[in-house]
């Protein structure tokens, strides 16, 4: 018995709509990836979801909620940032990115952990130098290799962005 399976994604004025055997489907979503309109759909999903981003925190400080917490939890959830090393790079990423933070040492990561109402990592120095192992994290010159000071490398923020599109 073959099932007939449909898969539908639209995104702005990206439209893929597919149906018919798994095999088929298969090899349409191939022929896709080699074209440009599966790029071309992963960057529009990427632009919504940091609309979306950028949303959630005007929204949280026009209501006066804890936006720091809830923001960063939004960003947890809408990346699917389920292991605790990908919170944490997740967290320097909102910490540079959004909160503009150059320096964060353990307290101020734990701490956004808490208002976000997570589980803080712990052992952070121990996620931080696997993430540096990783080439996820790097420190820039004249910071005293102190992770306190890590960015996001390209590959970092990569890895971030292949969460958010599983």
């Amino acid at each position: 018995m073959d099932r007939t399976v449909k898969i539908s994604v639209t995104a702005g004025d990206v439209d893929i709509d597919l149906d018919g055997s798994t095999a088929e489907i298969e090899e349409m979503l191939s022929l896709l990836r080699r074209d440009d309109s599966w790029g071309l759909m992963i960057d529009r999903l990427k632009v919504a979801r940091n609309a979306a981003m950028e949303a959630a925190i005007a929204a949280a400080k026009a209501s006066g909620l804890p936006e720091r917490g809830s923001a960063f939890r939004t960003l947890v959830e809408t990346c699917a940032l389920k292991r605790k090393p990908d919170q944490v790079l997740g967290a320097i990423h909102y910490l540079r990115g959004v909160e503009g933070v150059t320096d964060s040492p353990p307290r101020v990561i734990n701490q956004l952990f808490d208002d976000a109402g997570m589980d803080s990592p712990g052992n952070l120095s121990l996620y931080l130098n696997r993430l540096r192992e990783r080439n996820f994290l790097i420190i820039p010159s004249g910071s005293e290799d102190k992770n306190r000071f890590a960015i996001l490398s390209g590959e970092g923020r990569a890895h971030l962005d292949k969460r958010s599109t599983k």
